[in-house]
């Protein structure tokens, strides 16, 4: 669709970006001779435009830069177009990741891209730009990206940055998910919760997601489970099933979550409320 002044608008993808969307949208890209994509969406619409500046210059398949061997070595700089990435959720902050996400139907998966070139050039966040975002949206992605924060804190890969950004994603996003829901014009829970959604991708980019992410994918691949109701519902049985090995990190956690101190079983069973 034709947005004038050389510009085209593409938005034929699906919830969970198949590679047959990537495709259609490289060649409205190539057909418009265009230098430049700026990504508009949630964790779909900003994963595929990533993927078609990333992959607009490309030799080599997509499935190229799945997240296994030397996948950071492979892109050709010369062949990456510049994105701006403008989130209109709060949830998968892709706009500060490495990551997009394809899922492959015959295979009932959900595959990772990854490669340092993935993150965009600018970010803008504008709390304005989600509250239009309905309740049931605001509830899944919210719950994504404090799965994010809460997985990279208690990550093997965690470190000093992700750890203290995680802490404060938690403490954003657990004063404001319920007020979004609740009432969707509040500016300021909504730019809580994008501020949360981002600081939440920023300790993917820097540690890393763990079980609940790990099994979510399969649900969301064979059952087109939302993203953020699949984290939402194995959150809890997760944290519970890993109690004991993070009664350290657990307490840190439900302070950030409830801004009193518990221990790790509490703070199992606040998650669980």
């Amino acid at each position: 669709q034709d947005a004038g002044l050389g510009a085209a608008i593409f938005s034929d993808l699906k919830p969970n970006p198949v590679g047959a969307n990537l495709d259609a949208g490289l060649a409205a890209y190539h057909a418009g001779k265009h230098d430049g994509v700026v990504a508009f969406g949630g964790g779909s619409g900003l994963d595929m435009g990533k993927l078609i500046a990333f992959m607009s210059g490309q030799a080599r398949p997509v499935w190229d830069y799945e997240d296994v061997g030397d996948w950071w070595t492979r892109a050709d700089p010369r062949g990456i177009a510049p994105i701006i990435a403008v989130p209109t959720t709060a949830g998968t902050g892709s706009e500060t990741t490495p990551n997009s996400i394809v899922l492959v139907p015959e295979d009932e998966l959900k595959v990772g891209i990854v490669s340092p070139k993935l993150m965009p050039d600018c970010v803008i966040l504008d709390p304005k730009m989600t509250l239009g975002l309905p309740p049931a949206i605001t509830a899944s992605t919210g719950m994504d990206a404090l799965c994010h924060a809460i997985e990279c804190y208690t990550s093997k890969k965690g470190n000093p940055f992700s750890e203290m950004i995680a802490l404060k994603a938690i403490s954003l996003i657990s004063r404001s998910i319920r007020r979004a829901f609740n009432t969707g014009t509040d500016i300021d829970a909504r730019h809580d919760m994008l501020l949360g959604a981002m600081y939440g991708g920023m300790c993917i980019a820097t540690s890393s997601t763990t079980g609940v992410h790990a099994l979510s994918y399969p649900l969301g691949g064979k059952y087109h489970l939302a993203h953020g109701v699949a984290n939402a519902i194995l959150l809890p049985s997760v944290m519970h099933f890993n109690r004991l090995v993070c009664r350290k990190t657990y307490p840190e956690i439900g302070l950030a979550l409830t801004g009193r101190l518990m221990d790790a079983e509490e703070t199992v069973r606040s998650v669980q409320q």
